[in-house]
């Protein structure tokens, strides 16, 4: 749809400054007060009016279109003003982007957000906020401090005055944490506080080993590698059949691993892996890990929103055993990206990622009254926006009871559609979950297996080039097969079942597609409805 965004009437420039040659209402201050809500007032209304009239999660444009549409506009041509480029940016990007509130949007772990939240991130981005110190933010650190510790205590982990004895070793009195871009800069740092906790204790980076499954998210190699560890030093635990770690597979592996040399310098359980949405045992692999003393981490980025269930909840037992979590407020928790965390249960873990520079955090020694305040010396960013302010509108908007509702409602979603495919005649379900994904074949009786395999990235295609749903595509045990990921607490189980049947219509149209073209006399081809149907008709 075009864009519906009115005419802004512009403040009228004030006299520069001497020398100055500029826009002197470009930027967002008190004199451009009234333009700036105005402006915020009409993106708004467009981007309402686009949200009731949408009717599929993306419009179906080609790659070759939208790149023509990219191209053609100029950025170094001449200044077309704020109303003008906005209408431009709406009527190319909002027209075109996916929408992940449409309930046949069903590919990947994106959420639709919540309002409150929505109406946080207006607030935050006029204002401005770096929480990297404390200078920078003031209530807004505390805020932010506040959030950690509650998502500590909703993991299970001690705070401050909560510990019997006083002061836990190394001067840390419990737990801590940061917000993070999202779960891959968690998993990342969390591995790093983990190798710096064993560089301490002698071991050599090239004997360091990091023990996970399979199934555990791409980040977890990729941090391997960026930490400058060994090509081989995410060794892979056996699984049950389901997906979920073995424990008893992971006793032998730390047994052989010792046996070698090398070091495990941290187990990382998963609390809701990407495909199957599975949870590892976290109570017997922490009773493996306390009796080797090495590090768990649990990175819960989609299934944390299991903390604040009020059915399910006990999924995730054993996590408060945890050295470090990541968890994902902007997939379970129903929050615009990004929005994650890195929770620590000992505070003193934290320590190796502060790096002082006396222009910004200086030390305690120059006599700063908030030196413990400078979040700087507790996250892998610098400049920090204040993201934690979205999830703190919500919980106040909402409750957590309230967001866990709306993780119970797409759990119980798929659920029944899992109940629906376990019946269904063309579709083979590929395994259970945990949590709100869904793994099936178009595989009906009598299509070969192999044939059933190619049907899979081209029933995606197709749907995904008609804009009217989108699904996910993976490999489970060696076979490709189609995903759902639910996320939208209000999709209905008509919703997923219309999804279902554009997959089962796609794969019967091209099954029948190839079926006429291995025939020896074809349909005519001047009736398919975009060809000419006579020279005439082509003139």
């Amino acid at each position: 749809m075009p864009s519906r965004l009115p005419a802004v009437t512009q403040p009228v420039p004030s006299a520069p400054s001497p020398g100055a040659n500029h826009d002197t209402t470009a930027l967002l201050r008190g004199a451009t007060a009234s333009t700036y809500a105005d402006t915020v007032r009409a993106v708004a209304d467009d981007i309402a009016a686009r949200l009731a009239s949408v009717t599929q999660p993306f419009s179906g444009a080609s790659r070759a279109e939208l790149q023509g549409l990219v191209d053609a506009v100029d950025l170094d041509g001449p200044p077309s003003g704020t109303q003008e480029a906005l209408r431009e940016a709406a009527d190319l990007y909002a027209t075109h982007a996916i929408w992940f509130h449409e309930p046949t949007y069903a590919a990947h772990l994106n959420c639709p957000v919540a309002l409150p939240a929505v109406g946080a991130e207006t607030m935050l981005a006029a204002i401005n906020t770096s929480v990297d110190t404390y200078d920078q933010s003031t209530v807004a650190t505390l805020m932010e401090r506040r959030l950690v510790e509650w998502t500590a205590g909703r993991i299970g982990f001690a705070l401050d005055g909560d510990r019997p004895g006083g002061a836990l070793p190394d001067g840390a009195n419990g737990a801590d944490g940061i917000f993070t871009s999202g779960g891959t800069q968690s998993n990342f740092q969390a591995l790093f506080l983990a190798r710096e906790r064993a560089r301490r204790d002698g071991t050599r980076l090239e004997s360091m080993r990091i023990l996970a499954t399979s199934a555990s998210h791409f980040s977890v190699a990729k941090s391997a590698l960026l930490l400058g560890l060994p090509h081989d030093a995410v060794v892979a635990v056996g699984t049950d059949t389901e997906g979920r770690m073995s424990a008893d597979a992971l006793g032998e592996t730390l047994v052989d691993i010792e046996r070698t040399g090398d070091t495990v310098i941290a187990v990382v359980a998963t609390a809701g892996t990407t495909d199957r949405g599975r949870i590892d045992p976290l109570g017997p692999i922490a009773d493996l890990c306390d009796a080797v003393g090495t590090w768990l981490h649990v990175d819960a980025a989609y299934g944390c929103g299991l903390l604040v269930s009020p059915t399910r909840r006990h999924l995730l037992d054993g996590i408060e055993r945890a050295r470090s979590v990541t968890v994902d407020f902007h997939k379970s928790f129903f929050q615009p990206v990004s929005s994650s965390a890195l929770i620590v249960r000992e505070r003193a873990d934290l320590a190796p990622v502060a790096w002082h520079a006396d222009y910004l955090n200086p030390s305690e020694e120059l006599g700063e009254p908030t030196p413990d305040l400078n979040q700087v010396d507790k996250s892998l960013q610098t400049t920090r926006r204040f993201d934690a302010l979205k999830l703190w509108v919500t919980l106040r908007a909402l409750g957590a009871d309230g967001i866990g509702a709306m993780v119970d409602a797409v759990c119980d979603l798929t659920a029944a559609v899992h109940q629906d495919l376990a019946t269904d005649r063309d579709f083979r379900l590929v395994g259970g979950t945990d949590l709100s994904t869904v793994l099936f074949r178009y595989e009906p009786d009598g299509l070969e297996v192999e044939r059933a395999d190619a049907l899979v990235p081209q029933v995606r295609r197709v749907l995904f080039d008609s804009g009217r749903t989108l699904v996910a595509k993976t490999v489970i045990d060696g076979r490709p097969c189609l995903k759902l990921t639910l996320l939208n607490p209000d999709a209905t189980l008509a919703d997923i079942r219309g999804v279902l049947e554009l997959v089962r219509s796609a794969a019967h149209g091209l099954l029948a597609g190839e079926a006429l073209a291995d025939t020896e006399e074809p349909p005519c081809r001047d009736v398919h409805p975009r060809l000419a149907r006579s020279e005439e008709e082509a003139r």
